[in-house]
């Protein structure tokens, strides 16, 4: 599949973030929903006066109500566009768009990138804490109020047996046509002083669901409901386990991606394209 930017344009890059509050997700939908892309999208149009849209393609399509820090898209701009507009773009941005969005960095782009398939690695962090008097309400947007002791080293156990190259079929919404083996770089949990305990999920990519999955699971252990290795039988099951559930999305955030240097960003936007299997499964 050929990413090539079409003449007389340029590909920008948009480092961004927002609360996810009050979005139906990143993706624009019909029906009018308000979401993220939309947003941006309807600004950009408005800011440099243009009869049309300018689509944006985004590292990682948040679902409703999760939030990112370190998002980040690319769109491509009609070169004439771009040198008119860029040096004023981003405040212009900043007094158009909502208060829950900001864009916090526009650059022309290196040859070859694209924010979606040239990322190696995309970094969440799921927060939660197990204070017996709830959520402290100026972080209830963001925290999710688990109402069992969490043992956080059962925990660190258990995520230790989902890190590396698996199917995730087990942890993941299904979609036809897509794969479900990902690559889990890091899963791990750290309690804070203020006792919210924070999950960092790093992978090179992840299929719907997955890290509320994860979370879910590894909830059950850490409230003693089921013991560490448990998850990594449900991952080896490849089944969607009935047990295993979804948690709320206000607790997630996406916190960084990761690229490559700018000489081998084609060569992992080509790379990225090729749908995976795990070594020795069959085609069908």
């Amino acid at each position: 599949m050929s990413d090539e930017v079409e003449p007389g344009h340029v590909r920008v890059r948009l480092d961004l973030s927002y609360d996810g509050s009050e979005f139906s997700g990143w993706a624009k939908q019909a029906g009018g929903r308000r979401t993220v892309q939309g947003e941006i999208e309807d600004a950009l149009r408005t800011v440099t006066r243009s009869p049309g849209t300018y689509e944006l393609t985004v590292a990682g399509r948040t679902d409703s109500g999760v939030h990112a820090r370190g998002q980040v898209a690319h769109v491509d701009l009609p070169r004439e566009v771009w040198a008119e507009h860029h040096g004023k773009l981003l405040k212009r941005l900043a007094g158009r768009l909502p208060r829950d969005v900001r864009v916090w960095a526009l650059r022309e782009a290196p040859a070859g990138f694209n924010a979606r398939f040239s990322a190696v690695w995309r970094r969440y962090a799921y927060r939660v804490t197990d204070n017996p008097g709830g959520v402290d309400p100026l972080l209830r947007g963001h925290v999710l109020w688990h109402d069992w002791p969490l043992d956080v080293d059962a925990m660190n156990e258990a995520a230790g047996g989902l890190l590396g190259e698996h199917d995730f079929a087990a942890y993941c919404k299904k979609r036809e046509g897509a794969t479900t083996i990902r690559t889990l770089q890091e899963l791990s949990l750290v309690r804070g002083e203020d006792g919210i305990v924070t999950a960092t999920v790093r992978a090179d990519a992840f299929c719907h669901n997955m890290v509320r999955s994860l979370i879910g699971a590894l909830l059950f252990v850490g409230d003693g409901h089921r013991p560490p290795d448990w998850p990594a039988k449900v991952l080896a099951a490849r089944v969607r386990d009935s047990a295993v559930h979804v948690v709320r999305p206000h607790g997630l955030t996406l916190e960084e991606v990761g690229y490559p240097a700018d000489e081998q960003l084609a060569a992992r936007n080509k790379e990225a394209r090729n749908k995976r299997s795990l070594p020795g499964a069959g085609c069908c």
